[in-house]
């Protein structure tokens, strides 16, 4: 399930991501920065084209075919700053998909978007409906995963990634998409693991 698969990581650089709560006294983006060579030195593995990765605040930006050599690159030209604002960056990744999709060039397995985020988005009732339209435009249950990896300790975003885990399909998603995993959780689990579930979730 893993094999022939995009997978997309979209990364939080809001101003939040500065703090410093992870262990060891490192940020929340020297934690991220962590977590994002480990996700594409896996994908790699999985996708050897590297994968895509969106740095997002108020606005985002695209990089393509990012391989783990290319990750601290990223990182040091960005730096935390601005608001966060999910919602339009999670539509362009799940349009950018369904787009491939109807090219023909998308994976036969589908995509898994991974988002690594610390707080609440600007606007939940936009995120949501993004992932409740993408779900509605998707054939079958895996072709389209996504995870939400929480850094950092904001109770609020824990609730709000709860409900976008367990409550979209009450509020109209074609299917369950979305899985969280707080960083607490990725210390006891593989990034495999962490990949399989989004996908089975």
């Amino acid at each position: 399930m893993l094999d022939n698969r995009d997978y997309t990581l979209i990364i939080d650089k809001s101003g939040s991501m500065a703090t410093l709560d992870q262990k060891g006294g490192r940020s929340r983006w020297v934690a991220a920065q962590e977590s994002t060579f480990a996700l594409a030195s896996k994908c790699e593995q999985l996708d050897p084209d590297g994968i895509t990765v969106y740095l997002f605040s108020g606005k985002f930006k695209r990089y393509e075919n990012v391989t783990s050599s290319k990750v601290a690159q990223l990182f040091q030209e960005n730096d935390p700053s601005g608001t966060t604002d999910l919602a339009s960056v999670l539509k362009h990744a799940t349009d950018n998909y369904f787009e491939r999709k109807a090219a023909g060039q998308n994976q036969p397995n589908g995509e898994t978007i991974l988002v690594v985020t610390d707080g609440e988005p600007d606007d939940r009732k936009a995120v949501m409906r993004v992932i409740i339209e993408a779900s509605r435009r998707m054939e079958r249950d895996e072709e389209l995963a996504i995870s939400f990896i929480q850094v950092g300790t904001d109770q609020q975003a824990t609730r709000f990634l709860k409900v976008l885990d367990d409550d979209l399909q009450g509020a109209g998603a074609k299917f369950d998409i979305c899985d969280t995993i707080t960083m607490e959780d990725m210390e006891d689990v593989s990034l495999s693991e962490v990949l399989l579930n989004a996908i089975n979730d």
